[in-house]
């Protein structure tokens, strides 16, 4: 399992926006192969990051989920809604792992 953490640089006076093309991906992500975990929106402090999270089986599960959101007719209008309002100012991608003796481990221990 991987896990595309996204970061976003966005402008802190259009957050609303950013919500509302984080909230159409709920949706759309999982219809084209993802396992969305969430987006996470500034609250205190920084208030120009944002964080995507989405997780795959592996690189190859991510690319043909990456050839299906560009064909995909919602897909194209999130990001034409993005290219249009331009709250985004840059974004970047790593892939994680997971340490698996560290994962949930709070929910583990909350049983």
């Amino acid at each position: 399992m991987i896990t595309c953490f996204i970061e976003y640089r966005i402008d802190p006076f259009k957050q609303s926006q950013f919500e509302k093309y984080a909230k159409n991906w709920g949706k759309i992500i999982p219809e084209c192969g993802g396992d969305l975990l969430g987006y996470f929106m500034p609250h205190e402090g920084t208030n120009d990051v944002a964080y995507g999270l989405i997780s795959f089986p592996d690189l190859a599960s991510y690319e043909t989920y990456r050839e299906r959101l560009r064909s995909d007719e919602a897909g194209k209008r999130n990001f034409l809604f993005a290219n249009k309002e331009q709250f985004i100012a840059a974004e970047k991608r790593s892939f994680l792992r997971v340490v698996d003796a560290t994962y949930k481990q709070g929910a583990r221990v909350a049983k």
